[in-house]
């Protein structure tokens, strides 16, 4: 709710909640940055962009976190999955519902699963899936939509939650299948190191991560053995958990990361994995779909 009202004053918003007072106020740490606000929305430049034909379609969800703070992510999902040879289809913006599950705020979280399912029930199929890039957004679909939805919609969430797949999950699939070229890919050496979010690790397979960054035949992927980077959504930014939160970090994800060499990749899905380690080892994590489409020739 914060960040939908003052979207608008992006830029003021931005400098004023880096302030220890502001965060202090909010009930956050005052030594952890808090992210950032993007002057254009997701759905906002979405309705702009000019996409030509492709012969397969795919409805990508524009879930809060990439809406607000990753919005740069979810241009270059948009831009690879063209280049792939699909026409990316986006709904009207709505929240996930997963700050509200995670807070306890049901009724709330209800309201929203109730109104994706029947949404996105008429409009996904096999044939056109639903894709999304925030992992703790997207697997709501497959986890907790399934118990929260009325009881009339229950056998419509089991009927979407098959055709809904992270973009890395969908990717993966495609390229078993030899439905993307991988020649359009680079062939420059690179290392890569990737820590997985904890949804994905729960709900997904990190074999499809793997899989994509593996796609450019000369990437080299590690897949740390970690557990949860610590952030845990809003956990890590509340003071009374922020020491908590970097010990998590320090006990795997950190030691690995400062160890990495400078022309590493470090990769993480999560919105709040990577926000951790910017702030635990200082250095950037990409999402797994910037790696693809830096690398395309």
């Amino acid at each position: 709710p914060i960040t939908k009202r003052f979207h608008r004053f992006s830029k003021l918003y931005n400098i004023i909640i880096q302030r220890s007072f502001f965060k202090v106020l909010l009930g956050f740490h005052s030594m952890r940055s808090l992210p950032k606000l993007q002057s254009i929305t997701l759905s906002s430049w979405f309705k702009s962009y000019k996409q030509g034909r492709h012969t397969r379609q795919v409805y990508l969800f524009c879930d809060e976190f990439t809406n607000f703070y990753d919005a740069e992510i979810g241009k270059k999902a948009v831009k690879l999955l063209n280049l792939l040879g699909f026409e990316v289809l986006m709904d009207n913006y709505k929240d996930s519902g997963r700050t509200y599950i995670s807070k306890g705020f049901l009724k709330q979280a209800k309201s929203l699963a109730n109104s994706h399912v029947t949404n996105f029930s008429n409009l996904v199929s096999e044939t056109v899936p639903l894709l999304g890039i925030e992992p703790s957004a997207l697997l709501s679909f497959r986890d907790e939509y399934l118990n929260l939805v009325d009881k009339p919609l229950r056998a419509q969430a089991q009927k979407l939650k098959s055709h809904t797949f992270l973009i890395e999950e969908f990717l993966a699939k495609e390229l078993r299948a030899n439905r993307i070229d991988s020649s359009i890919f680079t062939t420059n050496t690179q290392h890569i190191i990737y820590h997985a979010h904890c949804h994905q690790k729960a709900l997904s397979s990190l074999s499809d991560v793997k899989t994509i960054l593996s796609a450019p035949k000369n990437y080299e992927v590690t897949i740390l053995d970690t557990g949860c980077c610590g952030m845990a959504g809003s956990f890590g930014y509340e003071k009374e958990h922020y020491d908590l939160s970097l010990k998590m970090g320090s006990d795997r994800l950190f030691p690995a990361l400062k160890n990495a060499k400078d022309s590493t990749i470090i990769s993480a899905s999560g919105t709040s994995c990577r926000h951790q380690i910017r702030d635990g080892v200082q250095k950037t994590a990409l999402h797994p779909i910037e790696v693809l489409y830096e690398a395309i020739k």
